[in-house]
């Protein structure tokens, strides 16, 4: 019955720690991802009066708490926010820094994903068009943050025992995705890959020109190596 009990305590134990600080974790990043929400739109608001071109994709859709859509030009930005909590896998070198050393709990991270799809693969339901995860955010319950990604999200904002979110950052969080989405551009795939196309694929082409087309196709980012932002 004692043997019990001390299991008993140990589960109590886990709920009242590590099953709390969870929770905070997932409360803490949707404060953060409704945040995104709304400076997105704020965003956008001020690009719509500087860039006064009705061709021009600049709008938003949200679908619902863990998601949303930006239309950027030719590009759509989709946020999405897990529903799980992450720890960081035991190799990460992190987990030697002091910050993690004092408090494991500080390895454990609510996360935001950040993927880039060309707009008129959305549009016209493409669905073998790929898209590219270019960030993931995390946050932990210590309200601290990292970014890892493409461009400048996978160097500005690195420094996770002393980052702390704030409008600012989510502001150039945002401002850094745009950029890298409209600079990252579609690439012309070599003629020996696309030179053979099945039957199956060429109906394809006459009734909905749905070629399966991303920025990519087995080659680095454009923008990897001639950002500008």
């Amino acid at each position: 019955m004692e043997e019990k009990n001390a299991v008993r305590e140990g589960v109590i134990n886990l709920l009242l720690n590590k099953a709390a600080m969870k929770q905070d974790i997932a409360d803490y990043s949707e404060k953060v991802f409704d945040q995104f929400k709304w400076i997105m739109e704020d965003e956008l608001k001020t690009l719509r009066k500087a860039v006064d071109d009705s061709r021009v994709r600049l709008k938003m859709e949200d679908k619902g708490h863990h998601e949303f859509r930006v239309s950027i030009g030719s590009d759509v930005l989709v946020f999405q926010l897990h529903r799980n909590v992450f720890r960081l896998p035991d190799e990460n070198p992190l987990w030697k820094t002091p910050y993690l050393e004092e408090n494991g709990a500080n390895g454990f991270f609510g996360m935001i994903n950040i993927y880039n799809f060309l707009a008129e693969s959305i549009e016209q339901n493409r669905i073998n068009d790929p898209g590219y995860l270019i960030g993931r955010l995390y946050l932990n319950h210590d309200e601290k943050f990292m970014v890892e990604g493409k461009g400048q999200l996978g160097f500005l904002f690195r420094d996770l025992a002393n980052s702390k979110m704030n409008e600012d950052i989510i502001r150039h969080i945002i401002q850094v995705s745009m950029a890298f989405a409209i600079e990252f551009d579609l690439i012309t795939p070599p003629y020996e890959m696309v030179q053979q196309v099945s039957v199956g694929q060429i109906q394809m082409i006459s009734s909905n020109l749905q070629v399966a087309t991303g920025k990519r196709l087995g080659f680095k980012f454009s923008a990897e190596e001639n950002s500008v932002y």
